[in-house]
C-alpha cells in the first residue's frame, strides 16, 4: 500500500529534506525515484534505509508516478510539471512558477486548507517568508480582521542555497583567522559581519521581486486582493532559518493577552513570549523545527488597533519542505489510497 512518489530536483537542500521529511512522518511511499540535473545523476541518497540512484529528469521520466514534489526552480517545473499533471500525477511545487495562476491552489495547511479542493493536477507551495509570516498572522486575521501588514525578514544564508551558505562560511573563516574576505561570487556582498538589504532583484518601484512575493502571496492565500502590504527583506549571516518582524494593523482591537492566548492554540505554532525570562524566538532554536515560534507579542504604540510581534521558522521545513509534504498529504486524504 502507498504511492508511487517523486522528487524533482532531489539532491538540492529542500529535496534532500523533502527525503527526511517523507521517512519521519512515514508517508506511504510504495516506490520512491529521484530525479536531478544531468550533473548529478547518478549519485546516491539514502532512504528509509535504502540507497537510490538519482535519475536524470525529464517530463518523460515522471510517467507513471501518482505524487510528484518538486523543489527544482521556476524555469524546470514549467517544463516538467503541466505534463506529469496531464499524466495523472499530483504535482506539489515549491518554485514561484505557478503561485499566482488564478487556477493553482497556493496552500499553508494550517491556513487555507479549503483551496487545495480547486485543484487541476498542480499546488503550489508559498515563497518560504511568506510562510513563516503567515503562521503566525493568519490565525490574528481570523479573530480581528487585518487591514495592513508590515514586514521586515531576516532571511538565513541558506536560502539563497548551499553556495552561499558556503560562502558564508569561509567568509567567517577568513574573518576569524584575520585574513581578507574571500570575494562574494552568490550574494551581492559580503555577508560575515554584515547585513545586506537585498533578497533577489530589484524592481522599478524600489523593491525586490522577493517583497513583491511577500504580498502578493499573502492576499492570495488570505483571500484578501486589496490587503496593504509593505515588505523589506534582509539576508543575515545566519546558517539556517528565517525571522521576520511584523506589524499589523487590524478592523478590530486586539489585545496581546488575547493574541498569546490565540497563538498558544495555533496549529504549527509555538508561543515563545516570555523576554524578561529571555525567551523569544530565534533561528538557533528554530533551526530543525518543524513549528514557527512566535513571541515579542505587544501593542503598537503608534497605532490603536496594531500589534507588533516576532516569528522565527525554519524555511527549509515549514518554508518549503515539510509543507510541501502536508500538501500532499491534505489532497491525499480526500481520495482513496491507491491497492
Amino acid at each position: 500500500m502507498g504511492y508511487r512518489v517523486g522528487i524533482v530536483g532531489a539532491t538540492g537542500a529542500v529535496g534532500q529534506e523533502l527525503l527526511r521529511v517523507l521517512e519521519r512522518r512515514r508517508f506511504p511511499v510504495a516506490e520512491l525515484r529521484l530525479f536531478a540535473s544531468a550533473r548529478s545523476a547518478g549519485r546516491r541518497l539514502g532512504f528509509a534505509g535504502e540507497e537510490l540512484v538519482v535519475e536524470p529528469l525529464s517530463a518523460a521520466a515522471l510517467r507513471g508516478l501518482e505524487l510528484v514534489l518538486s523543489s527544482a526552480g521556476a524555469e524546470v517545473a514549467r517544463a516538467v510539471a503541466p505534463a506529469a499533471a496531464a499524466a495523472g500525477a499530483l504535482v506539489v511545487d515549491n518554485s514561484s512558477a505557478f503561485r499566482m495562476e488564478p487556477a493553482v491552489p497556493l496552500v499553508v495547511p494550517e491556513i487555507n486548507p479549503e483551496a487545495a479542493r480547486a485543484h487541476r493536477g498542480i499546488l503550489a507551495n508559498p515563497n518560504c517568508t511568506t510562510i513563516i509570516a503567515l503562521m503566525a498572522v493568519a490565525p490574528l486575521h481570523r479573530e480581528a480582521a487585518l487591514e495592513r501588514m508590515v514586514v521586515a525578514s531576516y532571511q538565513a544564508a541558506s536560502g539563497a542555497g548551499a553556495r552561499a551558505l558556503a560562502e558564508l562560511q569561509a567568509q567567517l573563516a577568513a574573518a576569524v583567522a584575520g585574513e581578507p574576505l574571500p570575494p562574494p561570487v552568490v550574494l551581492p556582498h559580503p555577508l560575515a559581519h554584515n547585513v545586506i538589504p537585498q533578497v533577489d532583484v530589484f524592481l522599478e518601484d524600489g523593491y525586490t521581486r522577493e517583497e513583491h512575493k511577500i504580498a502578493r502571496e499573502t492576499r492570495k492565500i488570505l483571500g484578501l486582493p486589496e490587503l496593504r502590504v509593505s515588505a523589506t527583506c534582509v539576508r543575515v549571516p545566519v546558517p539556517r532559518a528565517h525571522s521576520v518582524a511584523l506589524h499589523l494593523e487590524f478592523r478590530e482591537p486586539l489585545l496581546p493577552e488575547r493574541a498569546r492566548a490565540i497563538l498558544a492554540g495555533a496549529p504549527g505554532v509555538e508561543l515563545v513570549d516570555e523576554p524578561q525570562a529571555g525567551r523569544y524566538p530565534m533561528p538557533r532554536s528554530a533551526s530543525g523545527c518543524d513549528l514557527v515560534q512566535v513571541g515579542r507579542i505587544r501593542a503598537d504604540a503608534s497605532h490603536p488597533r496594531g500589534l507588533v510581534l516576532w516569528a522565527v521558522g525554519d524555511q527549509l521545513l515549514k518554508g518549503a519542505a515539510l509543507n510541501a509534504v502536508q500538501i500532499a498529504e491534505l489532497v491525499l486524504a480526500l481520495e482513496p489510497e491507491p491497492a
